[in-house]
């Protein structure tokens, strides 16, 4: 897909995503995936839930699900909110003035669940529906290991549909959007090849399948961006508290028209187990 001009915005304005491959060099995507390995086991200082795979290197990546935060764990995530590259889409996409509030890594290995559809704009709402997450592939992502899939315009009408568990295998324990016109299964795939990127609206449905390849992993270091000009109303934290405006957050383009409020430093970076029993427990310690 086209990365300039009005295509750009065009096709994202119609279908509520674009693809655009190739923005991120293999040898940025190289530093990437070793970042994420030192950070998820305690290459990077203590973090919560790291202790568990303290010294394990790539081994332990099977183990994992996420990485909440990194950018609040390593220089080099926190660069990658602001990437030239990726910051100059987002201007075309979202406005002249754009801030970050939040980023995480996945970790999806072979035989591991994909996520059920669902609109990003349900758990980070907006005042503007500016959200727009950018998903940048640190491995091929493809149909087989359980790339993005998507449907197409789900943005248009601005719904936040109900959710509800699903009891279906291909997917982890988050819920599920329901009650949205057409059949479960359609959408389309979104490949996107390492160093590429998928940037979507907050109220684009999109899920991914479960991870159908005989090995290896398909990472993805996914971060949340909005528009600057808009208020962030998130309740942000375990137990959620809702405030007016979030402002744990990084000015990535242009102008903060709400600067005079300062910044919060709230959130913090913490791994996230597969194993749903180990990752209660995790999330335990956090309310804790």
């Amino acid at each position: 897909m086209a990365a300039g001009g009005m295509t750009l915005a065009a096709d994202y304005a119609r279908d509520g995503y674009v693809v655009v491959q190739d923005v991120l060099t293999p040898a940025e995507i190289d530093a990437l995936r070793k970042e994420a390995t030192a950070i998820a086991t305690g290459g990077r200082g203590a973090i919560l839930g790291a202790e568990a795979f303290a010294g394990r290197g790539e081994a332990a990546l099977p183990e994992i699900l996420a990485i909440h935060f990194p950018h609040k764990a390593s220089p080099l995530m926190a660069a990658m909110l602001a990437h030239p590259a990726i910051v100059a889409l987002l201007t075309q996409l979202v406005g002249p003035d754009v801030k970050a509030m939040q980023s995480m890594l996945f970790v999806k290995s072979a035989g591991k669940p994909g996520q059920a559809w669902h609109q990003d704009e349900h758990y980070i709402p907006t005042r503007d529906r500016s959200l727009c997450g950018v998903w940048i592939a640190l491995d091929d992502a493809t149909p087989e290991n359980g790339c993005l899939w998507m449907r197409p315009g789900s943005h248009h009408d601005g719904i936040l549909w109900p959710v509800r568990d699903h009891g279906d295998p291909r997917f982890d324990n988050g819920q599920e959007a329901h009650g949205f016109p057409g059949d479960r299964e359609e959408g389309v795939p979104v490949p996107v090849r390492a160093g590429g990127v998928a940037l979507f609206n907050g109220y684009t449905l999109h899920r991914s399948l479960d991870n159908r390849a005989p090995g290896g992993f398909r990472r993805a270091l996914v971060n949340h961006y909005m528009s600057a000009r808009s208020l962030l109303p998130w309740a942000f934290g375990i137990p959620p508290t809702l405030r007016e405006d979030y402002r744990d957050i990084v000015l990535v383009a242009g102008d903060d028209p709400y600067a005079w409020k300062g910044r919060e430093d709230i959130s913090f970076p913490f791994v996230r187990p597969e194993n749903p029993a180990h990752a209660a427990a995790l999330f335990g310690r956090l309310r804790g």
